[in-house]
């Protein structure tokens, strides 16, 4: 039997800047799954993502999305593109599997924790305080170095990195420290700054945007500290949900949250176009 993709509608090229377009997953002509494939938002034209791929139920278990997402390969390296992504649900273990097999890569993961009514209390000798503007530009220089790394050592070329790193970090700061919704602390300990915590206070939630322990200080629980920091701040916000980003292959990070209660909710995967 032959599986093959044929095209529902012309492609869109959509407001954002963005192309895009739907196809039918077919076997021998017979429609199976349908497949929507089309270039980044964020990192343009060089990077594709499959924005759904599903097969109906009678004809899993068959090949047919295996083939189906090699041939969205074979149409965005037509489209120029180098690089496609994935987002897989964080309890679909069976999506995540198939992306794993097809040579896909988890660069990073959402999680969240549903919070209570009760801010817990930092431990005893922790304190937090805002930020100074003294402390900012450092801060902001070293996260931003920091967060094109992050982005650099998983795969994306340093040019786009960096682009992107600047181009977040000026929209979600625009005013600073003044920024609002944006609450930027650092946590002392005995008097001794030990680390900072950024968290973005949002309708619905709080996403923690940045959490860093000083590399002198590392190892001794000032991570949870900050992270107890988030929570609290986030339940005295009104908000009940705490969400993070977490880069794969940042262990330590990875123990902390899950220790914490963090479930993932999203994982974000990509691969080379060879």
């Amino acid at each position: 039997m032959t599986t093959t993709l044929r095209p529902t509608e012309p492609l869109q090229q959509n407001a954002d800047g963005t192309r895009s377009r739907r196809y039918q997953v077919c076997v021998n002509g017979r429609p199976v799954g349908a497949i929507h494939l089309g270039t980044h938002p964020v990192f343009g034209d060089a990077v594709a993502r499959i924005m759904e791929l599903r097969i109906e139920e009678p004809d899993r278990g068959r090949g047919r999305g295996t083939v189906a997402a090699l041939a969205a390969e074979e149409v965005a390296r037509g489209w120029g593109c180098r690089r496609i992504e994935a987002m897989v649900p964080g309890d679909a273990g069976p999506a995540l599997r198939f992306a794993t097999a097809l040579g896909y890569v988890v660069r990073n993961r959402g999680m969240e924790k549903r919070l209570g009514e009760t801010p817990p209390e930092l431990p005893s000798g922790s304190r937090a305080r805002p930020m100074t503007e003294a402390e900012f530009g450092p801060w902001l220089e070293q996260g931003k170095e920091h967060y094109a790394r992050s982005w650099i050592d998983r795969g994306v070329p340093e040019a786009e990195a960096r682009a992107k790193s600047e181009r977040d970090h000026a929209t979600l700061l625009p005013d600073g420290l003044a920024t609002p919704g944006m609450l930027i602390s650092v946590v002392e300990h005995l008097g001794t700054p030990v680390g900072t915590l950024w968290l973005a206070v949002r309708e619905n939630d709080a996403f923690v945007f940045d959490v860093e322990a000083d590399a002198a200080h590392r190892g001794r629980g000032h991570g949870r500290t900050l992270m107890l920091l988030a929570e609290a701040q986030t339940i005295a916000e009104g908000r009940r949900a705490l969400g993070l980003n977490v880069f794969a292959g940042n262990t330590p990070a990875e123990r902390l949250y899950a220790s914490l209660g963090y479930e993932t909710t999203q994982y974000a995967m990509y691969k080379p176009l060879l």
